[in-house]
């Protein structure tokens, strides 16, 4: 009966014939046949060296399209090429699928960022099988535009720190961020109390509660004047977070943290590790600003465990680490369930970033995401295919273009290049076989 209705309404427009059917549709743009999309070679170029090294890769497929993700800045290129032999052959579109056959091979930190670049790539390859932009197929937006937070370089002297973040606020930024911490301190004279002969470079390869390092009553003293001026200069109406306070111990933390509530910081950032759950829940419990983690973490568990256990006021996945797009939306969903906002951390190229805009807009509880690349001034120029400027006014309109909605600029990126090679042929990594299945 349906297919009856059907010829017969395409008649009546006059599509009698087969024949003039067939030609008809010879002009459609279908973008793919998506059912039978395969993937068929992965290559790599290698961005770098400022203010990213990232790698970049292309997933190409037996339709003629490819499809790009980031492997997470500082990330070895081997994380996601050792994955090429265990995704030929499959259909980019099942993203899901693929990403669970993959994610036994990522870790915290940058170990993740050969799934997360390989996830990525296959939403940009779905999206531009089925013509669709990648927050679609996430469940549609909440949001137009993705508020951003800019990250600001660090200095010694609080007139120009505060003279750099009122800089971005007239580039139209509504979030800041500026590091402090104990590198502030190692030229102040009985402001830090450590292990004699340990350099505070010595002691950043070693876990917070091992190092001996604390800060004394004049270092605390220094740094909340530090944060004081810039306060005068920029105002107490905006909101601005900080990360970066070094490998202090935890009694140094929740003394930080209270010197910090009277310049109402938006968060304090990784003040110890994210798997320390209980030092960060004695350290919330301690002070009255919010205190974030997360830009190390992968997979969603270990988020949960922080939100349960309220540890943290706002979770900061990076989605190059996290999990990808899908993985990143379901630890949005339930820190938001706790009632926890989620920021997003991000310092990479504009494929990575383009990612985590469209996670961003598809997610609820989504407050703010980093950029890293302000003050770039190629930054932009290595992708086409979006309105430009990418970032306006300190927000990013979310594309409505397929997948991820960004294409390399092969002149730009050659340019910029870490290593030698853009999207050379990678034929060793084809027949790497192992037995992966974690289960008898």
């Amino acid at each position: 009966m349906k297919s009856a209705g059907f010829a017969g309404a395409l008649s009546a427009v006059g599509f009698s014939h087969s024949a003039e059917l067939e030609a008809s549709l010879q002009n459609v743009n279908r973008n793919s046949s998506p059912s039978d999309l395969k993937i068929t070679d992965m290559r790599v170029a290698v961005i770098g060296p400022a203010p990213m090294r990232s790698p970049i890769i292309r997933i190409d497929t037996n339709q003629g399209i490819s499809g790009y993700g980031e492997v997470r800045d500082g990330a070895s290129k081997t994380y996601a090429l050792m994955l090429k032999s265990r995704i030929l052959g499959e259909n980019p579109c099942n993203v899901d699928k693929i990403f669970r056959k993959i994610k036994q091979f990522g870790h915290h930190a940058r170990q993740a960022g050969g799934v997360c670049a390989v996830e990525m790539a296959c939403w940009d390859l779905a999206g531009k099988a089925w013509g669709v932009p990648a927050y679609q197929m996430l469940g549609g937006k909440f949001r137009d535009k993705i508020r951003l937070y800019s990250d600001t370089t660090q200095s010694s002297d609080p007139e120009l720190a505060g003279e750099r973040l009122k800089g971005r606020i007239d580039q139209g930024y509504t979030f800041l961020k500026v590091d402090f911490g104990v590198n502030l301190l190692r030229d102040i004279p009985g402001a830090l109390n450590q292990p004699v002969g340990q350099t505070i470079r010595d002691l950043s390869w070693v876990q917070h509660p091992f190092t001996g390092l604390e800060i004394n009553e004049k270092g605390i003293e220094f740094l909340s004047e530090y944060v004081g001026r810039i306060r005068e200069i920029i105002g107490m109406e905006i909101p601005v977070s900080s990360d970066h306070f070094g490998h202090i111990g935890l009694n140094s933390c929740i003394r930080l943290g209270k010197a910090m509530e009277k310049h109402q910081l938006a968060w304090v950032e990784d003040m110890v590790p994210w798997h320390y759950t209980d030092l960060l829940k004695e350290i919330r419990n301690s002070i009255d600003i919010p205190l974030c983690t997360g830009e190390d973490i992968y997979l969603k568990e270990p988020f949960r465990k922080l939100v349960e256990e309220q540890a943290v006021d706002v979770i900061h996945p990076d989605l190059a680490s996290s999990g990808g797009l899908l993985e990143t939306k379901k630890i949005g969903d339930l820190a938001m369930e706790s009632g926890v906002v989620m920021a997003m951390h991000y310092a990479g190229t504009p494929f990575g970033f383009l990612a985590s805009v469209h996670c961003a807009a598809a997610t609820e509880n989504f407050l703010c995401l980093e950029h890293h690349g302000v003050d770039t001034d190629f930054w932009e120029d290595l992708v086409v295919g979006i309105e430009k400027p990418i970032v306006q006014n300190g927000f990013v309109n979310v594309p409505d273009t397929p997948g991820l909605g960004v294409e390399p600029n092969e002149e730009v990126i050659k340019e910029h290049l870490y290593e030698p090679g853009y999207f050379e042929p990678t034929p060793e990594w084809d027949q790497e076989r192992a037995w992966d299945r974690l289960w008898s």
